[in-house]
This record gives structure tokens, C-alpha cells and sequence, in this order.
């Protein structure tokens, strides 16, 4: 069964989330459990984490989706900026478990031109580490990405990679961004490159890692690597794309 959502705004507090969710029509939801822009962050308290719980087991909606934040860089060979990465992604495992939230979806970062394969080795040690450290049930989902300048996870080949370095099975999937496969060169536009590209996915990364996908529409043709979402089939992928990718 295909659940649909939107990500919605944590303003208030973040157990509102659930209330707009409701109010949306959702059977699923994606939030960001604090400021996305920056890397102070407050506790998520006992009582604000019950509430938050409370409201999620009486709404009957599953799962619930967190993301993390836009700074963070798994793959950068700046020591300092790498160990905030790992601690934030660890913080961020431990708010999803504190919250109840299965999956936290992670954008994988830059190599910053200290060439690909460090960032997978970056990535990858990023990963283990602030898994080892919080030792939860959480699964964290790397998102693909539009496979810009030194950007790592920009191929289901680099995903699979990286997966692979990691193990964990269990606790590391996938997130299929659109908009990013379709700017990577993925073709998503026709019944017969939704299945290609798919198929491939399947054969790299593998169907069964994939939990999430996010549906966006592209501002940028085909292979252009211009990570810039459009509104859902007002774009490049188009109307009939959007049902093609949405609808399996």
C-alpha cells in the first residue's frame, strides 16, 4: 500500500505537526525536528515528546518521517565540520526515538574535491559511527541527490556503495528524491523510463531498502544536475510522470 504525505511545519510545538498532518489529509508525514538552517537546536522535552506520541498513536497515521537538517556534511574532509556532522546525526537519531519516529531521512553531503571515493569513506564512517553511538531501532534513509560537483550519492551505484561499507541492513535504506534522479539522468518522464530506472535502482541499491520516496516536480531538463524542485507537474517531469513515479 502506497501511503501519501507532505512535510509539514513544526511551528508551536512539534506535536502540531500531527495536527497538521490530520488537517491535510495524510497517512504519512515528514518533518524537520528543529531548524533545518543551523546547528543550535533544543532538547525535545519529556512532556512535549509524550504529547507528540499521544497524537500520533490516536491519529492512525504511519509512518512519521524526520529529516535532517541542511548543514550537516558527511563526506567533508574539514575535521571540524565532520565531527559536528556525526554528532548531529546522532542527536537527530536519538529525537527520532525520543519522538517515535522509525525513519530519519539524511542528505549525504560533499566531498569538497577530495575525490569520490573519500567521500564514500567519510560517508561511511559518519554513518557507522553515529549508528554504534546511539544503538536505537531508527532507520536511516539516504536520500539520493542530483549528482552536482562533488556531491556524494548522486548515482544508485554511490548509494549502493555506501550501504554496502556500512552493513547494517536493517537500519540503513533509502529515500528516492525525483526531482534529484531525474536531474542525475534518471528518466522518469515515460511508463517505459520509470521502469528502467527502477529496475536499476532495484538491481543496485535493491527495492526492498527503499522506504521513502519524495515526489517533486524539476525545474531542470533531464541530466542537467540542477537541483532546483518545481511544484508536483508543473516542471519538467510533467503531469503524467508525476503519475507514472507516484503511482507504484
Amino acid at each position: 500500500m502506497v501511503k501519501v504525505g507532505v512535510h509539514v511545519s513544526i511551528a508551536g510545538s512539534i506535536d502540531r505537526a500531527v495536527d497538521r498532518a490530520e488537517e491535510a489529509g495524510c497517512d504519512t508525514f515528514q518533518i524537520f525536528s528543529r531548524n533545518p538552517r543551523g546547528w543550535r537546536f533544543k532538547e525535545i522535552s519529556e512532556e512535549v515528546a509524550v504529547e507528540f506520541r499521544r497524537k500520533l498513536e490516536l491519529s492512525g497515521i504511519s509512518p512519521a518521517v524526520d529529516h535532517m537538517p541542511y548543514l550537516p556534511n558527511l563526506a567533508t574532509p574539514k575535521e571540524d565540520v565532520y565531527a559536528r556532522s556525526v554528532e548531529a546525526l546522532a542527536a537527530e537519531l536519538e529525537r527520532c526515538a525520543i519522538l517515535g519516529i522509525p525513519y530519519l531521512v539524511t542528505h549525504l553531503g560533499s566531498h569538497l574535491d577530495s575525490g569520490k571515493v573519500v567521500g564514500f569513506e567519510r560517508t561511511a564512517e559518519a554513518i557507522t559511527r553515529a549508528l554504534s553511538s546511539v544503538e536505537n531501532e531508527v532507520t536511516l534513509l539516504l536520500e539520493t541527490t542530483s549528482d552536482s560537483k562533488n556531491s556524494v550519492g548522486g548515482s544508485f551505484e554511490d548509494l549502493a556503495e555506501i550501504m554496502r561499507r556500512v552493513g547494517r541492513e536493517d537500519q540503513v535504506g533509502a529515500c528516492f528524491d525525483t526531482c534529484h534522479a531525474f536531474v542525475a539522468g534518471y528518466e522518469l518522464r515515460t511508463a517505459e523510463g520509470v521502469a528502467e530506472t527502477m529496475e536499476k535502482f532495484d538491481e543496485t541499491v535493491g527495492l526492498s531498502r527503499l522506504k521513502v520516496v519524495h515526489l517533486n516536480d524539476s525545474k531542470g531538463p533531464l541530466g542537467s544536475k540542477l537541483d532546483r524542485h518545481e511544484h508536483i507537474g508543473l516542471g519538467e517531469i510533467g503531469e503524467e510522470g508525476r503519475e507514472l513515479a507516484g503511482g507504484d
